[in-house]
């Protein structure tokens, strides 16, 4: 036992002694580094998304504008009475069977005197209509007045009471990153309020070009019930009336639409004040220019609206707008789309005066343009008609009618060929007589889907001729 720990012992001096030996000749001497850091460390995010804003102050607060909106956007419904299904009891007892449908959407009370304005589309061909108030009143709606083409009704209903009204804020200043709220009231589950940003302004839906719109875009959520809502600044002040959303399925994907409100206060002033509409147009037909266009009508323009037409008796024929001018800014305000254009006329009247930027031959012009009512009407099949004057009627001996003034593209040689050109007068459609567009316009409009289109005429050599279109 003495010999093992006489030998654990004589191991461990010399292990103590080599170690020691190691430390005092062979290992390098190192330098001690004393940390200089302060105690607490500042780190760097990894995101920068809390550096966006600095201070509570330039926090954009939703509130107010909610306050503002939300008792004063109320919930429409609309009951249509349609034609049911016969069944051999009601052919047996001679009863016409009738189906209730319901639709509903939002509305917007812009006075306190209940005026309401919400979207054609909501109350369109309606037996009854209701309005029911975010404090969960119900009030019987009367329709003052509809404007299909901006898609913009106005109602009216008579409360107890000063009810609480949004009010209208200059579309023209929205911008584009601008904070908005969606106020809308659907499903009669009082009023609903999504926020979002405004995406893009003067934007047209419709590809076809039948219909000249400028909507205001946003990503704020918007749903079918929300038709007819507000879209409202950070003020609460009334920036347009939410329209259409963009989807396949019918539910909110990220677009959605809005009527500029500017546009919207035109059309229900109109109503008003005289019962219509009193649209307005500069008198022209064009296209925005790019680099393919420009390079296709051989100029070295890329921006602005190329003049391809100019309607006779038209504010702009009479300003002195002619073919191959481009229009570059309207009342100062830059346009690059047909959108920006129509946009800016729809917030005016017939009889309103427009200052246009315009470059003619390389160089730019102001001219002024009064807009005059819309006496035109793209015929299907023909092309655009006008009201015809009297010495148009006299010149082929034509009692009544309409005279066209601009032949279909697609049919201009069909036309042609059968002794019909630009001048022609049309004096019935679907045998019934036409002495204005708006006659012309309602006989498209009541003639069904099956019938044959029948056009009565007198051509350029002043012959009466027939047309059936199936």
């Amino acid at each position: 036992m003495k010999k093992i720990l006489t030998l654990v012992l004589v191991s461990a001096l010399g292990g103590i002694f080599t170690l020691g030996t190691y430390k005092l000749f062979l290992e390098e001497d190192k330098p001690v580094v004393v940390s200089t850091t302060d105690a607490n460390p500042t780190f760097l995010p990894t995101s920068n998304v809390n550096n966006l804003f600095n201070s509570n102050k330039e926090l954009t607060d939703f509130t107010i504008a909610a306050e503002n909106t939300v008792n004063a956007v109320v919930h429409v419904k609309n009951v249509t009475i349609s034609s049911g299904q016969m069944t051999f009891e009601d052919l047996f007892f001679g009863r016409s069977p009738q189906r209730a449908q319901m639709g509903t959407g939002s509305g917007v009370i812009i006075n306190a005197d209940g005026y309401i304005i919400t979207n054609n589309h909501v109350i369109n061909n309606s037996d009854e209509l209701s309005v029911t108030l975010n404090n969960n009143k119900t009030y019987k709606a009367e329709i003052v007045g509809t404007d299909p083409k901006t898609d913009i009704a106005l109602l009216k209903i008579d409360a107890d009471e000063d009810l609480p009204f949004v009010t209208f804020a200059d579309s023209d200043n929205a911008k584009i990153g601008e904070w908005v709220l969606a106020v809308g009231n659907p499903f009669n589950l009082t009023s609903t309020v999504t926020a979002g940003i405004i995406s893009a302004k003067a934007r047209n839906l419709d590809p076809s070009g039948k219909y000249t719109q400028s909507f205001i875009q946003t990503d704020a959520a918007v749903n079918p019930g929300n038709s007819g809502g507000a879209l409202v600044n950070t003020n609460g002040e009334l920036v347009g009336i939410n329209t259409a959303i963009s989807s396949q399925t019918g539910s909110y994907i990220g677009y959605s639409f809005a009527v500029p409100s500017n546009i919207a206060r035109r059309v229900i002033e109109d109503i008003m004040e005289y019962g219509n509409v009193q649209n307005g147009i500069l008198g022209i037909s064009g296209g925005a220019l790019n680099s393919t266009f420009a390079e296709k009508l051989g100029i070295n323009d890329t921006e602005g609206i190329y003049v391809d037409s100019v309607v006779e008796d038209s504010g702009a024929e009479k300003a002195g707008i002619e073919k191959g001018d481009i229009i570059k800014e309207i009342d100062k305000v830059k346009v690059s789309k047909f959108a920006d254009l129509t946009g800016q006329i729809g917030a005016k009247r017939a009889g309103d005066i427009v200052n246009l930027t315009v470059s003619k031959d390389g160089r730019l012009k102001t001219i002024s343009v009064t807009l005059t009512r819309n006496e035109t009407f793209t015929l299907p099949l023909v092309g655009m008609v006008k009201n015809a004057k009297k010495e148009d009627l006299k010149k082929l001996k034509a009692p009544n009618g309409v005279k066209i003034i601009q032949l279909n593209d697609q049919y201009e040689s069909y036309w042609i060929k059968n002794g019909v050109k630009e001048g022609a007068i049309i004096t019935s459609i679907n045998d019934t007589k036409i002495y204005s567009v708006d006659d012309a316009q309602e006989a498209v409009k009541n003639r069904s889907s099956y019938e044959p289109l029948r056009i009565e005429l007198i051509n350029s050599n002043g012959e009466k001729e027939r047309y059936n279109f199936k």
